[in-house]
């Protein structure tokens, strides 16, 4: 007999099921599908992106939630400006560097000498590994006493002010 297939027998008047499977579930009167929701698939990321569900905690004798489903409108604005600003701090550092500026950071000097793709490369993916890490925590407390959504707005903040002195500079070399 086939592993998967049902047995089924009549016990005083009580149907029983009895399934040779570990992904089926044996009780009185109804069978479990083989299908596991719990199962990873592409399905579940795209489901638990328009509806997510863990927003707070699930007991309530739990403390603040450190990993959630659903972050705040604010964290996406944020890491989008921040990635747009990153692409504009490389655009404005690569005009710079053609008029004469020096790159003071001394590990994105090493990479620009390399070339101008690597450096944009390299550039956006460390900004955009670094924001998807503090989106993921962004609930959870830096040393116990920053919210590490915080920081996303003080890189925000530091790059606003970064890019209007870039921009500044590039006026006045022009």
């Amino acid at each position: 007999m086939d592993p998967l297939q049902k047995k089924s027998s009549s016990n005083s008047g009580k149907k029983v099921i009895t399934l040779n499977s570990l992904d089926q579930v044996q009780t009185a009167g109804t069978v479990r599908s083989g299908n596991d929701r719990r199962l990873f698939s592409w399905r579940t990321v795209f489901f638990g992106f328009l509806r997510s569900r863990r927003r707070d905690t699930r007991r309530a004798g739990e403390a603040e939630p450190t990993f959630t489903d659903w972050h705040h409108p604010w964290l996406f604005f944020l890491a989008v400006g921040i990635m747009l600003m990153s692409s504009m701090d490389a655009f404005f550092t690569l005009q710079l560097l053609d008029m004469g500026a020096i790159e003071i950071n001394p590990v994105m000097a090493t990479v620009i000498g390399q070339s101008a793709l690597s450096f944009a490369v390299s550039k956006m993916l460390l900004t955009g590994f670094g924001i998807l890490a503090l989106v993921f925590l962004s609930k959870s407390r830096f040393f116990n006493r920053v919210r590490t959504g915080l920081i996303l707005t003080f890189f925000f903040s530091v790059y606003a002010v970064l890019i209007c002195y870039e921009f500044v500079n590039l006026m006045n070399r022009i």
